[in-house]
């Protein structure tokens, strides 16, 4: 027994449907790509508190090669409320990911520090 044949014009819709979930999907990877190349991240690597007035706060800055950026540190409390905070230049070099250790000034002891973002200058 044959198969049964399509009907007449239904080819052209496979067609226009494979070709429409393959732009589809270009698309959504052009659009993934786009916004995860050169854009600026920051990894918490630790902190200390120093005293009741100070908290040291390491990380890491990946932004592209020769790109300043200005990253806002900020120390919290045991409420999570921000007692001190600063904004760390971080200059363009050659090294895609670099290290910082800042001391941030609190107004009350801190118990923890943390990068709130970064941004290009």
């Amino acid at each position: 027994m044959p198969l049964p044949r399509p009907a007449p014009g239904t080819g052209r819709w496979w067609v226009v449907g494979i070709v429409g979930v393959g732009l589809a999907t270009a698309v959504a990877v052009w659009l993934a790509l786009a916004n995860s190349v050169g854009k600026v991240t920051w990894t918490d690597t630790g902190y200390k508190v120093v005293d009741d007035r100070s908290v040291q706060v390491q990380f890491d800055v990946t932004r592209p090669a020769n790109t300043p950026v200005t990253c806002r540190v900020e120390a919290l409390d045991k409420t999570f409320g921000v007692v001190g905070a600063i904004e760390v230049k971080v200059p363009g070099t050659t090294q895609t990911t670099v290290g910082r250790r800042e001391v941030i000034r609190t107004a009350a002891r801190a118990v923890t520090g943390t990068v709130k973002s970064c941004t290009k200058d």
